[in-house]
């Protein structure tokens, strides 16, 4: 039996090492695994108090064997008392373990309050990264065991975890559900325990097949039938490719057969690099095709990328301009409407603008590129940059673009037999956050990112059955490093914003949607505030400061001064 247990000890050592030790982030809930606390290492004898809660909280980032590492530093009565299945938090990295005072060295019972902030929390219902914004002051109970160790006796309620061991432990995952109209695949980012590695798929296959996360309930479908399961666990088949093998499908058709095919081959792509095979109790879901690649599968992307031809747009001096400073053809480029913001449908042929009219009003206009432009009926002393939304069918114009009047109402406004009409949205939790200041639908229709007082904000778009339409679940994102500095944004892609800020340290940055991840744009050469920027998949950022116009690809990218003149209070703008 002591030659067994060696021999298991020495095989689970080698299945640790075959674990990848850098990834990128993502998560689903922390598994148990198959470590042990038997197996977790000691704290280092005689470790003071301080350390001990330090690598405690350190430890807290492994979840494998229910928190095994952390519960290494616990007494034996806290490893049964402590929660480990509640929702974790997300801590920042640079936390402190701070002695309460009045206490003398030689007691055998001690406080450490655990101090810093929180960053967010991971939802265990659906493995998504949420914010969470706020000061952390928690008590930690320490005590001498029998052999004189500090050990931790009265452990924190919950799981505390540094953000930078999230990162490690944790990798981000990018699943795929629909458009309401199942036009186009969008994405909604989750994040799953990194080990084992071998089983990500299958994890990745069963969150899946829950359905949207749960802030984007009611903006996203899925074409998996209710109750669909894994007929086993999605893994690697003899011939390397990866099987999805389903369960209570029931009967569907052709096409939501493929529907299902896109939603697990793109969900799957970001985790393996395999042929893919789905299939339904053992056979193939399409009878006509076995294997699957990403390139296989109608994705709908092109519905909400801007056309290749169309290289953005400017508002200057009341004009609509190309980016290359000619004024467009028509009224919108004569000054004849006074434009103070503009935007271009994702096919480039209708224009929106807000306009100047008498006294401290303005107007909404909208219609043809270069034609005639009709003024909605919608009367307000300001109005957001406008912005469209997809049409559904390639090659076909936009009939739907929003503002925000007056900081506070979203208005959409439709392309109806009576013409252009506005009809007001349901964005009563977004305007409670403040005033509205900036507001740019995603260009798949399901998202929106919108400046409220400053601060970064997203809310996914809910339409109703009655075509009432709502702005739900508003998260702000990177409160601590952008704080209530953001100006302008866009979308770079259905999952990532570009921002600019007044903050001379982040004068543009690529925020993703989850809030997990911040990036700073080149600082050289742009003076904040950086009052306009737009952005688009595939093409250069563009960003206007005080000086002029400016571009970048990337976020390393030193920023590149434009041949075309733009005076302070010129507005960039990509179609969308």
């Amino acid at each position: 039996m002591r030659l067994l247990a060696v021999l298991l000890a020495v095989l689970v050592a080698a299945g640790c090492a075959a674990i990848p030790t850098e990834t990128s982030p993502i998560a689903v809930n922390p598994s148990a695994g198959n470590a042990s606390e038997a197996a977790a290492p000691e704290p280092v004898k005689d470790i003071d108090p301080l350390t001990l809660v330090r690598e405690f909280v350190n430890a807290s980032a492994n979840p494998e064997g229910d928190y095994a590492a952390a519960k290494a530093y616990l007494t034996d009565d806290a490893k049964k008392a402590w929660n480990t299945k509640g929702t974790p938090t997300i801590i920042d990295t640079t936390f402190n373990t701070v002695p309460t005072p009045g206490v003398t060295a030689d007691d055998k019972n001690r406080t450490v309050l655990l101090q810093g902030r929180n960053v967010g929390r991971l939802q265990l219902e659906d493995n998504s990264f949420i914010q969470l914004i706020g000061p952390l002051d928690t008590p930690i109970g320490i005590e001498r065991d029998a052999e004189s160790q500090w050990r931790i006796s009265a452990p924190p309620d919950g799981v505390y975890v540094p953000l930078g061991g999230f990162q490690q432990n944790y990798r981000r995952v990018t699943l795929f559900f629909y458009s309401p109209d199942f036009s186009v695949l969008v994405p909604d980012p989750r994040w799953v325990v990194i080990a084992p590695s071998t089983s990500i798929p299958s994890r990745v296959t069963s969150l899946l097949l829950k359905g949207p996360s749960v802030g984007m309930r009611g903006a996203l479908a899925t074409a998996v039938p209710n109750g669909a399961a894994q007929r086993k666990n999605t893994s690697e088949a003899d011939d390397g490719a990866l099987e999805v093998d389903l369960t209570k499908v029931g009967d569907i058709t052709v096409q939501a057969g493929k529907q299902i095919v896109a939603q697990v081959v793109k969900s799957l792509a970001g985790v393996s690099s395999s042929r893919i095979r789905v299939l339904v109790e053992g056979q193939p879901i399409i009878a006509d095709q076995l294997e699957w690649r990403p390139a296989d599968v109608q994705t709908g992307e092109e519905l909400a990328t801007p056309n290749a031809g169309l290289n953005g747009m400017l508002v200057a001096n009341g004009r609509v301009k190309q980016v290359n400073g000619d004024a467009v053809p028509g009224p919108a480029g004569s000054g004849d409407y006074q434009v103070l913001g503009a935007a271009q449908s994702l096919d480039g042929s209708r224009l929106a603008v807000v306009s100047r009219v008498a006294g401290d009003a303005v107007r909404l206009r909208v219609g043809p590129a270069q034609e005639q432009l009709a003024e909605v009926d919608l009367r307000a002393s300001t109005m957001t940059r406008p912005t469209w939304l997809l049409s559904g069918r390639q090659g076909e114009p936009g009939t739907e673009v929003w503002t925000v009047a007056d900081g506070a109402n979203v208005v959409r406004v439709i392309d109806t037999d009576r013409g252009w009409t506005a009809s007001a949205v349901n964005a009563s939790e977004l305007a409670e956050l403040g005033r509205i200041t900036e507001l740019r639908l995603s260009r798949d229709g399901t998202r929106v990112a919108a400046v409220v007082d400053g601060r970064l904000v997203v809310a996914a778009v809910v339409r109703g059955q009655d075509s009432a339409v709502s702005l739900r679940s508003p998260r702000h994102l990177q409160p601590s490093q952008l704080g209530t500095s953001a100006m302008s944004l866009d979308w770079l892609a259905q999952d990532v914003l570009v921002v600019s800020t007044s903050l001379a340290a982040w004068p543009i940055a690529k925020v993703n949607i989850d809030g997990v991840r911040v990036e700073r744009y080149n600082t050289s050469n742009l003076t904040v505030p950086v009052a306009s920027v737009t952005a688009a998949p595939g093409r250069n950022v563009l960003a206007v400061d005080q000086s002029g116009l400016w571009s970048a690809n990337d976020v390393g990218d030193v920023w590149r001064a434009s041949t075309t003149k733009a005076e302070a209070g010129t507005q960039a703008f990509y179609p969308g």
